[in-house]
């Protein structure tokens, strides 16, 4: 791996730290000679990981999940026992047994080697095919979709995903670009486009940086692949197993936060007669533990890291 590509681990002590501070009482409900399973659904590069097989006992197990070949080919890698990786979306963390988990660790969004891999696509600072894809055996490149798209479908995903005021612009001028000179297949084609159409934009910010979001969590069903494994989390954590989310921008850490929200609260149907309600108590399925943000002196050493949140969540009954 080319060494401009090294990724540095976001609030890795913290991570672990949060995942295994239930430990000793997952430990004691496990049956005799057997350890805990802990998930990290999203494997990266690995470093939480790493860490979680330093400080796991010889019993416990690790299961990772990842949809980049470059992330399944860092997993192997990794000669432990204990450990193994799947080659899937983390979405399909519902596949794992129910009441498996004595942890689930989700660190979202996009990892530092395919942010600064030219060849991904993922950066408007590099020169580079305009591919985006997280997994990249598989699916449709931006710039495939970019050629058919109609203009309102564009505007609407640069505006829900990159929050974006000047989405309906761009979405004309991709466009008008496709008809008089055909589609856009470079990373840097789209990123001047866009700043030639943006006239005004956050000071020290590119103009072309909402649309890549956008882009990107479009093309990889980001948030619909974090609704369906946060749902799954629930199934798979054992009572008192720990959900521990980072997520870097808003639209992510909007999802968490009202998914906590909505199985911290006990939930009652007023429709239901005194009865049913006396017979069968409404019950929280989580509870609402921590939110961390990374210390002055983790942003002042990894800039990438000033935008992410942590929220820590505990399973709470089985259902």
């Amino acid at each position: 791996m080319d060494a401009s590509w090294t990724h540095t681990t976001v609030l890795l002590q913290e991570a672990v730290d949060a995942l295994l501070s239930n430990k000793p009482v997952m430990a004691a409900s496990a049956m005799p000679g057997t350890g805990a399973t802990y998930v990290d659904a999203t494997f990266g590069r690995g470093g939480h990981s790493r860490l979680l097989l330093a400080r796991l006992g010889p019993q416990d197990r690790l299961i990772a999940f990842d949809r980049d070949p470059a992330a399944i080919a860092e997993a192997a890698q990794i000669a432990d026992p204990r450990f193994a990786i799947r080659h899937q979306a983390f979405s399909h963390l519902g596949e794992l047994p129910p009441a498996s988990a004595a942890g689930v660790l989700m660190d979202l969004g996009v990892s530092s080697p395919q942010i600064d891999n030219p060849e991904r696509g993922f950066s408007f600072r590099f020169e580079g095919p305009l591919d985006m894809r997280m997994d990249t055996t598989r699916g449709e490149s931006v710039a495939e979709w970019l050629a058919t798209a109609e203009v309102q479908q564009i505007a609407e995903v640069i505006r829900d995903y990159g929050e974006e005021r000047f989405a309906g612009p761009i979405a004309k001028a991709i466009v008008a670009r496709r008809q008089e000179r055909g589609p856009i297949s470079s990373t840097t084609e789209l990123a001047e486009l866009v700043a030639g159409t943006v006239k005004t934009r956050e000071q020290g910010q590119n103009p072309a940086t909402r649309t890549f979001q956008a882009f990107r969590i479009f093309i990889n069903a980001e948030l619909e692949e974090l609704q369906q494994a946060l749902e799954a989390s629930l199934t798979v954590l054992q009572p008192g197993g720990r959900l521990v989310v980072i997520s870097f921008h808003s639209l992510e850490d909007r999802i968490v936060k009202q998914f906590i929200a909505k199985h911290t609260r006990e939930v009652v149907d007023r429709r239901a007669p005194d009865w049913m309600l006396a017979a069968k108590a409404p019950v929280m399925k989580l509870k609402a533990l921590d939110r961390i943000k990374p210390s002055a002196a983790e942003v002042a050493a990894n800039p990438r890291s000033r935008s992410a949140v942590m929220r820590v969540a505990e399973r709470t009954v089985a259902t």
